[in-house]
């Protein structure tokens, strides 16, 4: 074989497939080849329809189609029921009216007699919508202010008065000589003086029951919620961040001129900022804060500040927090709030007394790298899987305590506390039962690759199996909890929709066809999930695409999944559906592929998680050189000609296989790849590297633009220039890099209309022809 066999004419390639040829500039077209699948399914309310966004028929966008039993195949909807369908109702279980806001009014439904009723509509949009205790009560919020609407009585009325700002107060004038000498001389005028002062205190004596302003200055005001009784609001403040934001130029507009609009923030300790917790009590008229400064741990420096001088013996103080919206039970008796530190190491959850702002902590989670995993956000400014069961005085939640993020009870009254769940797997989906008596959990219980769906009782006991074939189950249950709408896929079967009657062991039926005939044409792989042994004895997973043994051209490429915690080793359609396809084209070539679940990747547990904490590059990477020794060791892979390739974290971890262990990868190909760590976003970066002006040696090891010096083989860096998530600075720095280093075996294709994911096909053809040049032109024997 020659190089020159494998020059892509027009970006055109056809490889002899199983029963017909891919091409690239064919795979390249996504959902446009393989059929659009379809999303975001529904129920209507009524629970005689599902709804879903699909685009059979290759249009611009996708549209609303709805099916019903009996029907033979799912039909387009009409706009107006396909707004509708897609409105977010409150509803109590056993009522037949439901409440929404759309396009800012406040509307209520009867399921019954599908009537429609507007009940406010004004210029400044209604939003919040929640549900009070009482039939008929609905709280909403208007302009940053909480209202009531009353059913029975037909009224709505504002309740709390929060203005931005500070209050105006009026300057007392000034006596002039004048004004003095009048008061001297005429009765006339002191009895008007005298009258005005009377009527004053007169109009004082008599006070209003509408709320009084409270101004809050300057500060963010969100998180604003009433109780379900109505007699008290909470809410929360943040100090504005005046950290500088970053910059992106566009050269592609509309009108010929240059834009640089603002991207985001830089992980830095400048966006740490004050907040505040406050209730505002209906009866009392007044705002009040509560001090949290009692939780335990709060001023527990973190354990890498050991690695400092300058701050292993930092004094104590309370660290930053943020605190939720409280979440209620159902009378509104007992209200729970979840606290994160800003720097993600610590939870709380926390029973809050609204009447005195005093609280009782209930739960304190702790992680010496950073709080996450399924049912418990990375984000210190997001809340986790809580809510009440149905004797108003237990709560559950979700916890990583034991390694795996399972599901516990509390029982406020009794101070009790049982974990639902265990094992080696984690609780990845948890939805409660209309009568809060069970729970519908989605596991990853039979492997770490698939996505199982279970009933188990609220109190506790064994999970019962409704759906547990490999492959992965997104479900949404009617509203009689009688049948389900799964979405379904499997490795090399894309999504597509699905009913199943709600009980043990349950038929899925297919009621949505997405596949296209052209992706049919072509008997795609299943790849084998594979397990091999890390360097530190911890298993890792990967998917692997294995040629015909008369085909095996002895080369490997190792693709890099991005996102980090994201998982793609797994039984299920991959969103890298491009990738899984172009797969399949390398190996009609002759290449193995392995697509590894690196350190740091989802589904896996808290220490495969948090494996890459304070050395992004440590372990991820060398869990990609282990899979290379398992390839050259167990089939028969020649070890000089291994590539590797991915985009954003991928891209990073191509990058840091380049430039921090030259010469294990004989070219690399690096898309949209994060260079330096203390330019990208805050919340990301944070959690796993601390921040640059405390944890500097964590960026310095972990970043790619430091061990430029060291670039050995052939690297393609390829970077779309409107991305806002991984600047196109970043890569440019890079380039600087290998140009003062007189590096010579590197590339840089720009793509100026694109952003982090592209977009259009013409530049994904273009990315992947590429990269696949590069490999072929690198990893073959000429």
């Amino acid at each position: 074989m020659t190089k020159n066999i494998f020059i892509l004419a027009f970006f055109t390639l056809a490889i002899s497939g199983n029963s017909q040829t891919l091409k690239l500039e064919e795979i390249m077209k996504g959902e446009s080849f393989i059929g659009n699948q379809p999303t975001y399914g529904r129920w209507s309310l009524d629970g005689k329809k599902v709804y879903f966004e699909w685009n059979p028929t290759n249009d611009l966008g996708a549209s609303t189609y709805s099916w019903q039993k009996g029907a033979v195949k799912p039909v387009l909807v009409e706009p107006k029921e396909a707004a509708f369908s897609k409105l977010d109702f409150k509803r109590k279980p056993t009522s037949d009216v439901v409440y929404y806001s759309d396009k800012g009014g406040l509307y209520s439904y009867s399921i019954s007699t599908k009537t429609v009723k507007k009940i406010l509509q004004q210029s400044t949009p209604v939003s919040n919508v929640e549900l009070g205790s009482a039939e008929g009560t609905v709280f909403f919020e208007q302009n940053d202010n909480i209202f009531k609407y009353n059913a029975k009585e037909g009224t709505v009325l504002q309740i709390t008065n929060f203005t931005k700002g500070v209050k105006k107060e009026k300057t007392p004038e000034k006596d002039s000589f004048l004004k003095t000498q009048q008061k001297e001389l005429f009765q006339f005028i002191r009895d008007a003086a005298a009258k005005k002062q009377w009527n004053l205190a007169k109009s004082k004596a008599v006070k209003s029951d509408f709320a009084k302003e409270y101004y809050y200055g300057k500060d963010n005001f969100y998180n604003l919620k009433a109780n379900p009784n109505g007699n008290f609001t909470t809410f929360s403040l943040a100090e504005e961040s005046d950290n500088k934001k970053e910059k992106m130029e566009v050269f592609i507009t509309d009108d010929g001129y240059n834009q640089t609009p603002n991207t985001k923030e830089k992980v830095s300790t400048a966006n740490l900022v004050k907040t505040k917790f406050g209730i505002y009590s209906v009866a009392k008229d007044s705002v009040y804060f509560v001090n949290f400064s009692t939780l335990s741990h709060i001023q527990d420096n973190p354990k890498y500040y050991e690695a400092y001088d300058n701050l292993k013996n930092k004094a104590k103080e309370d660290r930053l927090i943020t605190a939720q919206a409280p979440v209620y039970n159902e009378n509104g008796s007992l209200a729970i709030v979840e606290l994160r530190s800003q720097d993600n190491k610590d939870r709380w959850l926390v029973s809050l007394n609204a009447e005195n702002g005093s609280f009782k902590e209930i739960e304190h989670q702790h992680d010496d790298a950073w709080i996450a995993g399924p049912g418990i956000p990375s984000y210190s400014f997001d809340s986790g899987v809580l809510g009440f069961l149905g004797d108003n005085e237990t709560i559950y939640f979700q916890s990583e305590v034991t390694g795996y993020s399972h599901l516990y009870t509390y029982n406020l009254k009794t101070g009790k506390k049982v974990q639902l769940t265990s094992g080696n797997w984690e609780v990845r989906d948890v939805t409660l039962s209309n009568d809060k008596k069970t729970f519908y959990l989605t596991t990853n219980t039979t492997h770490p690759g698939n996505r199982n769906f279970y009933k188990l009782p609220a109190a506790g006991g064994t999970l019962e199996s409704i759906l547990t074939k490999d492959g992965a189950h997104e479900v949404v249950i009617s509203p009689d909890e009688k049948s389900l709408l799964v979405r379904y896929s499997y490795k090399n079967i894309p999504w597509d929709f699905y009913v199943a009657d709600n009980k043990k062991n349950t038929t899925l039926k297919q009621i949505s066809s997405s596949v296209s005939e052209s992706f049919k044409d072509y008997k795609w792989r299943e790849p084998e999930v594979i397990t091999f042994k890390a360097q530190d004895g911890t298993p890792v997973n990967a998917r692997l695409y294995t040629p015909k043994t008369e085909n095996a051209n002895k080369a490997a490429i190792i693709f890099v999944h991005g996102a980090g915690y994201l998982q793609n080793a797994h039984n299920y359609w991959s969103n890298y559906y491009r990738e899984y396809m172009f797969h399949n084209l390398l190996t009609d070539l002759g290449y193995t592929v392995l697509d590894i679940d690196y350190r740091g990747s989802d589904g896996y547990g808290r220490d495969f998680r948090t494996g890459i904490y304070r050395f992004m590059g440590g372990k991820d990477l060398s869990d990609h050189l282990d899979g290379k020794k398992y390839l050259v060791e167990k089939y028969g892979i020649d070890a000089s000609r291994v590539g590797i390739y991915g985009g954003s974290y991928g891209g990073f971890i191509t990058l840091m296989g380049m430039l921090t262990t030259p010469g294990e990868f004989a070219s690399g190909a690096a898309l949209r790849s994060v260079t330096d760590w203390a330019h990208y976003n805050h919340g990301y970066t944070g959690n796993i590297l601390n921040f640059p002006e405390t944890d500097p040696e964590a960026y310095k090891k972990s970043s790619p633009i430091y061990y430029a010096d060291n670039l050995k083989g052939n690297l393609v860096m390829l970077h779309g220039m409107v991305d806002d998530n991984v600047e196109y600075k970043d890569i440019v720095r890079l380039s600087q890099r290998f140009i003062e280093l007189q590096k010579k075996n590197w590339s840089l294709a720009s793509f100026p209309v694109e952003a982090h994911g592209f977009k259009e096909t013409y530049s994904w053809i273009d990315e992947y022809s590429r990269i696949l040049n590069l490999f072929n032109s690198t990893l073959l024997k000429k």
